[in-house]
Parts: structure tokens; C-alpha cells; sequence
């Protein structure tokens, strides 16, 4: 039995809460303000609350809860901090939500193997606070207040995906809960295995629709013995990107290295109350020992000299550096200032390197002329980066502009043998270009589906339809 796609089981979902009540009491929220704060996301899309949310403290509650959900074919969101961009948490189909934001415990780490177990919960910020004692650190930056869970989910990077990589790359293992209440263990803690498929990086990016992540290994780092920041304002967005290419080229030890365009930087000195180059700048960190550090950057600056720099600044100290990458990160909020009450859509996609500086230059020109405010910014050492395009949802012209404008940012993606979406994941915002992207690869996709969840449950309408 699977869900029907356009219609709301509503007796199983009665079924699944008069089950559950006795057993979670008031851990279980059916008001119109709980539904409300969850059936909402930082999003375009509209709000779509579920019928209920579930507080869960352990994996052997998940399984428990999913247990009895798939035994009556109830719908399951999995939830963290609910900051998706593309509608992950909504609940279209009404369904149970399970809060997991209190598996929140770093279970163990291993300083002398860096690597650590912690509970889906957990944020970034907070794992770091834990590690800072041990000289380790795990390095997948995002502007959000995420959790680890919810960042496996989606497959998510950031800022330093440049050095470290993406959660692809540094989750070792997984805890996961199926359809069906089962708990298995993916992976483990060895650096390499070749034993067996690769179920952690099935679970790594399937955005709840095939179980629900509840504990994670991942990998640490040390933290670098020095590292020096920059900030660097071209004359044309074209001698910016040319210059992440060749500093990449070279070899440099780059841990991030962020674009921002003109127009962003306007909203920038309007937010953040700064006084910089409204001209596109790139934001540079560069880490290792101190002469490799003290290497890189007089080489870097040569470079961004030659592509044409007008200004380059350095951090004279780490509070500096910190202002520095607090603005970058402040950058989505002085966006939205621009037209205040007006969310709009961000959106991103990922290019190979070589053509960032072409993917971006035809975007801009696509804007260019029809009004539409969409400034630009990226973790450009990737090729990722993003645009937020400020209209007003409930306007349908300025709708159709702003959705025209997305689909012909991820059709340049595409044809340049990129990707819909570098991190901010499908959900229910990126569904329709799926088909393009992966041709007939996505029919074995729901294959996948089908198989590990029979019934339909988990996250249903995200990622794809069956």
C-alpha cells in the first residue's frame, strides 16, 4: 500500500495519534500554534503545517514512533531546526512531524582517531564548542543554526567545502531508523571499508524519504596553526572568478573563498552598517603553518592584483576575521532588507569551476532588464553559488518573473554539466528538474523508494512523485 500523493490520510493519522498519545503524552502537540511554527520553513513556498508533531529524546523512540506510523500508513516529517530553503519539513500531505532537535548529545570523541559520535540533533556550533578542548574541529560552515542530522539529510556544505568537502565526504557512519521501526547501522568508523554497498551515502541526501537519521559518526580535523583572511573588490565580476579559478589552480591553501556581487554588496553596507567597495569582492581564508600561511596570501595577492583587485584588505587580528565572515554570513538577511517583508526565492546551483565565471555572467544577463532585485553570492571555490530572487509570491506576475528566472539558472546549470542544487537540496522547491538532471537514473531512484519504504511515509512528495 503506498499514499495516495493528492490526498491526506486523515483515519490513518487518527489511527497513528490514538496510539501514540498514551505512550508520549504531552510530547505530542496537536495546537494550531505548534502546527503552525512547523508547517512553516525559510522558504517560498507556502506554509503546509502537519497534523501533529512528536518530541523524540532517543532512537528507540523513533523507532517506536515509526513503528506505529507505518503500521497505519501515516505520513513522517522528519525535523531538526527547520531552516530548509526548499521545503524539506513542509507537510503537504498533513502527517505526523517528529521534532528530533533534542537528540542533541555528543555521544563520544575520539580526538586520537578525529572522529566523533553524536545524536542527529546536535548543531555544528555546538559540537565545536564541545571539541574546542580537544584542538579539533568539524569544519562544514553554514550560515544557519542547522543540525548535524538535518545536515546529512540534505547533503549539505558551506564555506569551507573548498578544503574539507561537503557532509558527503565526512560522514563515516549513520544510525537509521526505517520505515518500518527498524534500527540499522551504516558504515562505521574506519576511514576506508569496501565491504558491502554504500548505505550511508544512500541515507547521506535522501532528505528523510527513506528513514530518519538519529545518530551520526563523523570526521574531525585539527584546527589549523594559523590562518590569515582577506578581502578583495574587483572592478568586473568576471576578473573576481577568473581569480578563484587560477588560486585554485595553484594549489593554494584555500579553506574559503566567497563572491559576492555588486548589488550584494549594497544590501551589505546597508545592514551591516559598513563602508566597503559596492563592487563584486571576494572573501578569502587561507590556513596551514605560519610560513605556508604567510606564502599563500603574498601569492594570492599577486594573483587578485593581476585579475585587476582595486582594494585588498586583510584581518590585522582573529576579532577582525570575524567580522570579516560575519558580514558574508549576515548575507542572506541584508538581502532580504532590500525589500523588506518580501522572502522571495533562494536559490543555488553548482557548475564545474572552469564554468563559473560563464554561468554566472549569462544569469546575470537573463536579469539584466526585468526589474527583478537578485543579488549574488556563492562559495565559489566549488562552482556553488546562489542567488535570491526578491518577489513578491502573492503578485503573479512577479511570481512567474521569479520562477522564470530559477528554472533558466538551473537549465544554464545543466547544460554546463552542473547541478540543480549544490546544497540547498530538492525537497518540494526543486522536484520538476529532477527528470532533466538525471534522465532514467531517476526511475531507479524510486525503485529505491519502493523497496525500503513499501507504504509511502517518509517525507512523502519530496525529492520526486511516485
Amino acid at each position: 500500500m503506498s499514499l495516495d500523493a493528492h490526498e491526506t490520510p486523515v483515519g490513518a493519522v487518527k489511527a497513528a495519534l490514538a496510539e501514540l498519545g498514551p505512550i508520549f503524552g504531552e510530547r505530542l502537540l496537536t495546537s494550531a500554534a505548534a502546527r503552525a511554527h512547523y508547517g512553516a520553513a525559510e522558504s517560498w513556498l507556502p506554509a503546509a503545517p502537519p497534523d501533529a508533531v512528536l518530541l523524540l529524546h532517543d532512537t528507540a523512540e523513533v523507532s517506536q514512533a515509526l513503528a506505529i506510523c507505518h503500521r497505519h500508513g501515516a505520513p513522517v516529517i522528519p525535523f531538526g531546526a527547520g531552516s530548509s530553503i526548499e521545503g524539506q519539513v513542509l507537510a503537504p500531505q498533513g502527517g505526523i512531524t517528529l521534532d528530533l532537535s533534542g537528540m542533541d548529545r555528543v555521544l563520544a570523541v575520539h580526538a586520537e582517531d578525529m572522529d566523533c559520535i553524536v545524536q542527529c540533533g546536535t548543531t555544528r556550533q555546538r559540537l565545536n564548542e564541545e571539541l574546542r578542548d580537544c584542538g579539533l574541529f568539524f569544519p562544514v560552515d553554514l550560515g544557519a543554526h542547522a543540525t548535524l542530522g538535518g545536515m546529512a539529510s540534505t547533503r549539505a556544505s558551506g564555506t569551507t567545502t573548498v578544503r574539507y568537502g561537503s557532509m558527503r565526504e565526512l560522514v563515516l557512519g549513520l544510525t537509521v531508523v526505517l520505515p518500518d521501526g527498524q534500527v540499522i547501522r551504516t558504515g562505521g568508523r574506519a576511514r576506508k571499508s569496501a565491504s558491502g554497498y554504500d548505505l550511508t551515502h544512500l541515507f547521506v541526501g535522501a532528505e528523510g524519504t527513506l528513514g530518519v537519521i538519529t545518530e551520526l559518526t563523523l570526521r574531525l580535523f585539527g584546527i589549523p596553526a594559523a590562518a590569515q583572511s582577506l578581502l578583495c573588490s574587483f572592478a568586473e565580476l568576471n576578473a573576481a572568478t577568473g581569480c578563484v579559478v587560477e588560486a585554485l589552480q595553484f594549489g593554494l591553501g584555500v579553506s574559503r573563498i566567497e563572491l559576492a556581487d555588486e548589488l550584494q554588496m549594497r544590501a551589505i553596507n546597508a545592514y551591516s552598517g559598513t563602508d566597503l567597495p559596492e563592487s563584486p569582492t571576494l572573501w578569502v581564508e587561507i590556513t596551514g603553518s605560519d610560513p605556508a600561511v604567510a606564502h599563500d596570501v603574498a601569492l594570492f595577492r599577486d594573483l587578485a592584483e593581476s585579475a585587476g583587485a582595486s582594494r585588498i584588505e586583510l584581518a590585522q587580528t582573529p576579532e577582525d576575521a570575524a567580522k570579516l565572515w560575519r558580514i558574508r554570513h549576515d548575507a542572506l538577511y541584508a538581502t532580504r532588507a532590500l525589500r523588506p517583508g518580501v522572502t522571495g526565492l533562494s536559490t543555488d546551483v553548482c557548475v564545474p569551476l572552469s564554468r563559473l565565471p560563464e554561468c554566472i555572467a549569462a544569469i546575470k544577463a537573463e536579469i539584466a532588464g526585468t526589474g527583478l532585485v537578485a543579488p549574488l553570492v556563492g562559495h565559489v571555490g566549488d562552482g556553488n553559488f546562489h542567488l535570491v530572487l526578491l518577489f513578491d509570491a502573492s503578485d503573479p506576475a512577479e511570481l512567474a518573473l521569479g520562477k522564470r528566472i530559477s528554472a533558466r539558472l538551473v537549465e544554464l546549470a545543466l547544460a554546463m554539466e552542473g547541478t540543480a542544487t549544490g546544497e540547498h537540496g530538492v525537497g518540494l522547491g526543486k522536484k520538476d528538474y529532477m527528470a532533466a538532471e538525471h534522465g532514467p537514473a531517476l526511475e531507479l531512484m524510486r525503485r529505491l523508494k519502493r523497496a525500503v519504504d513499501p507504504r509511502g511515509i517518509m517525507n512523502p512528495g519530496k525529492i520526486f512523485d511516485l
